[in-house]
């Protein structure tokens, strides 16, 4: 293959020429950045904080780094959310807490006299559904942990965010998978 074909295999090996300078924590904190703009939209300050958050991290351990978990942690209660995936409450807060970022606001519909605590698979598809109706985008990811976890980003940075998430390993999608 010469240097000016595509291959959609490649997956970025070929997106920085060796003499360019460019290492692979480099580029690792470059899409990093991206990720954290694309959930952090028109709040370059929380980005550069959680992006600082995300440094530290990475640099504290060091080889055994798992960026996914890093940036989860450095987004959590901030522009993202993890939560217990039995924690309807906990989802609840976490979600309404990023939708006001926006000034938005997520009717839950819930019976007050219910006993029983609603699903959170209901409750992730409430969100999405609404959090779409105003043009934003529910992500969740796949934790491989009994938990949920994601953000919420803007609805025209979806295919953005599918290429970012893809070239962190972020196993993430729209909705509630």
């Amino acid at each position: 293959m010469t240097a000016h074909e595509y291959d959609p295999d490649d997956n970025f090996d070929q997106a920085f020429h060796a003499q360019a300078g460019v290492d692979d924590e480099d580029a690792l904190e470059a899409v990093a950045w991206q990720f954290l703009l694309l959930v952090n939209p028109d709040d370059e300050d929380a980005a550069l904080e959680q992006f600082a958050a995300f440094q530290r991290a990475l640099d504290e351990a060091g080889e055994r780094a798992d960026p996914a978990l890093l940036l989860r942690d450095a987004i959590d209660w901030k522009s993202g959310f993890h939560v217990g995936e039995d924690d309807a409450q906990g989802l609840m807060e976490a979600l309404d807490e990023l939708a006001a970022r926006w000034r938005l606001r997520i009717e839950w519909q819930l019976d007050d006299d219910a006993r029983e605590t609603p699903d959170t698979s209901v409750l992730l598809h409430a969100a999405f559904v609404q959090l779409r109706e105003r043009h934003f985008c529910l992500w969740t990811v796949e934790t491989g942990e009994p938990t949920l976890a994601g953000w919420i980003t803007r609805e025209r940075d979806m295919e953005a965010m599918q290429l970012v998430a893809s070239a962190l390993g972020l196993p993430a999608r729209p909705g509630s998978g």
